[in-house]
């Protein structure tokens, strides 16, 4: 693959503002995971491979198990899931998506319905955040495992 730049080499200001993001998401009340399951969910929506091989090695240093890691992007399909991820998972994907059609009033009353104001404000940063790392490693092409 052709190497491209390195933002964080290249803009350190701005690279140093998105791990202010991702600071803030350490000290949020987000349990590791339904951060988990944002970032890998968003990152395979994204098709981000820097990230799912990131994410999913951390998931399961967290405690993650394999089974859900790979029944992610079929979570309506199965049990495994809380009715709070499923809620977190369906939020993450029309935040990803919201090209589409925006965000329906059905995913946020649910989501609204199930947390506290404040997860929600850092559910959606969370989601919104990866999805901006994941907008950098495409663009930039990071590989895996660097």
């Amino acid at each position: 693959m052709e190497k491209r730049i390195n933002v964080q080499f290249v803009e350190p200001q701005a690279y140093k503002a998105m791990l202010g993001l991702e600071g803030y998401l350490q000290t949020a009340q987000l349990t590791k995971t339904h951060k988990h399951l944002i970032k890998i969910r968003a990152s395979q929506i994204n098709g981000c491979a820097f990230c799912i091989d990131m994410h999913t090695k951390e998931a399961l240093k967290d405690g993650e198990t394999t089974q859900r890691i790979f029944l992610l992007n079929a979570w309506r399909e199965t049990d495994l899931f809380t009715e709070e991820e499923k809620a977190i998972l369906a939020l993450t994907e029309e935040v990803t998506l919201i090209h589409q059609a925006g965000v329906p009033d059905s995913v946020y009353q649910q989501a609204e319905k199930l947390f506290d104001s404040h997860y929600l404000a850092q559910i959606i940063m969370a989601i919104v955040t990866i999805n901006a790392w994941n907008r950098i490693a495409i663009s930039t092409r990071l590989e895996v495992g660097k």
